[in-house]
């Protein structure tokens, strides 16, 4: 009896470190919060994470044997997306577990934000508020097919690399605020200086959809709105 037990114990466990196996990667980390934003082919993945089209497929792969991603082919291209919101919510619970128990996190994200002017901390609830109260201008800078899969009510698709030459679409007479993946995503940093450069005032939110979703807000979806101001 006692050696069934065992038997079945370690079993269940070497089911549960297949998931462990599976994260135990920055890159596939990296992959999971993309795919958090909405479904992505390979191609768009790779160019996110910067990594190479075969890097990116094992890295793939390897998430999928893990049953935490599935793949869909059309044509020549194959498309990815998470098994369900539960492995969105586990990549958040794992950042938020890092943030509370590796000193290092936070440190990390200081020196980065300290080195970049005009980015101190703001208040984090003020700012939520003024965007749900839609007192402020909300950019999402992330790429228009995450815009598309889910973004933040009122919130203007432009892209980051649309931004400069989109400028004359925003007022300067209202406070702007810029997301992008959450807190630990720079487009919204790079945004924010580009916008202060040009004598905006402007924020960066530090929430993506997913941490917004999180708390019980509403999220948009609609494949045929951009954002723009024709």
């Amino acid at each position: 009896m006692a050696s069934r037990n065992r038997r079945f114990k370690t079993a269940i466990y070497e089911q549960f470190a297949r998931i462990g196996k599976a994260i135990s990667n920055p890159s596939r980390l990296e992959l999971l919060d993309l795919l958090c934003q909405g479904p992505r082919t390979v191609e768009a993945l790779a160019k996110e994470a910067g990594l190479g089209l075969a890097n990116t497929s094992q890295h793939l792969k390897a998430l999928r044997e893990a049953r935490l991603v599935e793949a869909e082919k059309a044509g020549l291209y194959v498309t990815y997306r998470l098994a369900d919101e539960q492995v969105c919510q586990f990549y958040r619970s794992l950042r938020s577990l890092a943030e509370a128990r590796l000193a290092e996190v936070g440190e990390i994200t200081r020196r980065f934000l300290e080195a970049r002017q005009g980015l101190q901390p703001v208040d984090r609830e003020q700012l939520l508020a003024k965007v749900r109260d839609g007192a402020v201008t909300v950019l999402d800078v992330r790429p228009l097919e995450e815009y598309a899969a889910g973004h933040l009510p009122g919130a203007l698709s432009v892209p980051l690399k649309e931004l400069e030459r989109r400028l004359a679409e925003l007022p300067q007479d209202r406070e702007i605020v810029a997301y992008c993946r959450g807190p630990y995503c720079v487009l919204a940093v790079e945004a924010v200086e580009m916008l202060r450069g040009r004598g905006y005032v402007a924020f960066r939110l530090e929430d993506g959809v997913a941490d917004w979703q999180a708390r019980g807000l509403p999220v948009v979806a609609d494949e045929r709105e951009t954002g723009r101001r024709d």
